[in-house]
């Protein structure tokens, strides 16, 4: 059995069709049939059935197909890593930042990656959550930091070092209500409302708490994914901020009764039986010093 095999053969899953997937193996037709008919003789059972000009696969081919996968994922982890060594560096580390955590983590991340001078390469990707694991899945990232509440439960995926972090409403020194010392909801309404998108379970806790009209359909004024371009707006202007306590230490906090009483829960997000690269340590130390309310 070999690695061109199981690359054959899981782009033929993929794509259901052995002439599409000659094209986006770069090898003739023929070739394709021969390499998957000699992967089959050599284990002894059909991986494909074929019906008619489509082919499925068999339930030994969904077996064998999670296992090529990882086989595969595991040989260009050993590929990159060889490579990283000939360049004389330690590797490189793609890493996914939510919005609320990249509003606090990313120059950290940044002063602990530049403090290694040359040896590992950082690279940093926004957005939100649905794309960023996209990128993770398909091996463009190697680790994302994420609100947990937003990752479907998935069995490729592994989360850890979770944290809750308490959301909150805030406003710059200077607002009219800073000098407020007890507020109701309805205070707030008089002014525009910022924030990044919420989960379904934010968006329920604010109904819960203050009623219909904190939907947050009625009660967002500014929605943006940037959040470090929302904790401008409200320093400098009469926005106020929902968000995680932590993203702004220089605003102040908005003595609202009842308080919100919810929080952000933020965590590391890997694939699962992935080998996970040398400078992911690096990363898992930074979380430490830094994900925290």
């Amino acid at each position: 059995m070999q690695l061109t095999q199981l690359r054959h053969f899981v782009g033929l899953s993929e794509v259901g069709s052995f002439s599409k997937a000659a094209r986006g193996l770069f090898i003739t037709q023929p070739a394709l049939s021969r390499s998957i008919r000699a992967l089959e003789d050599e284990l002894g059972f059909a991986l494909f059935d074929r019906i008619g000009h489509r082919i499925e696969l068999t339930s030994f081919g969904r077996d064998v197909l999670e296992r090529a996968r990882r086989l595969l994922d595991d040989a260009r982890d050993i590929a990159e890593l060889g490579a990283g060594l000939r360049e004389g560096r330690a590797g490189r580390l793609g890493v996914g930042l939510g919005s609320g955590p990249a509003a606090f983590l990313t120059r950290p991340l940044l002063a602990a990656f530049a403090a290694r001078g040359r040896a590992v390469r950082l690279e940093l990707a926004r957005g939100g959550a649905a794309l960023l694991l996209q990128r993770l899945r398909a091996r463009s990232l190697d680790a994302l930091v994420i609100d947990l509440l937003s990752v479907p439960p998935s069995s490729d995926l592994r989360i850890d070092m979770p944290v809750s972090m308490r959301g909150t409403f805030l406003c710059r020194p200077g607002h009219p209500l800073a000098r407020r010392r007890r507020l109701r909801f309805e205070d707030l309404l008089a002014y525009p409302l910022a924030c990044t998108p919420l989960s379904d379970e934010i968006g329920r806790t604010l109904v819960q708490r203050y009623g219909p009209g904190a939907h947050p359909e009625a009660l967002v004024t500014l929605r943006e994914d940037d959040l470090p371009s929302l904790v401008e707006v409200a320093s400098s202007s009469d926005a106020i901020l929902l968000a995680v306590r932590g993203v702004a230490p220089g605003l102040r906090e908005l003595p609202l009764e009842p308080p919100l009483g919810a929080s952000a829960r933020f965590g590391l997000v890997t694939l699962a039986r992935r080998a996970e690269a040398p400078a992911m340590a690096l990363l898992r130390q930074a979380l430490r010093d830094h994900l925290h309310d």
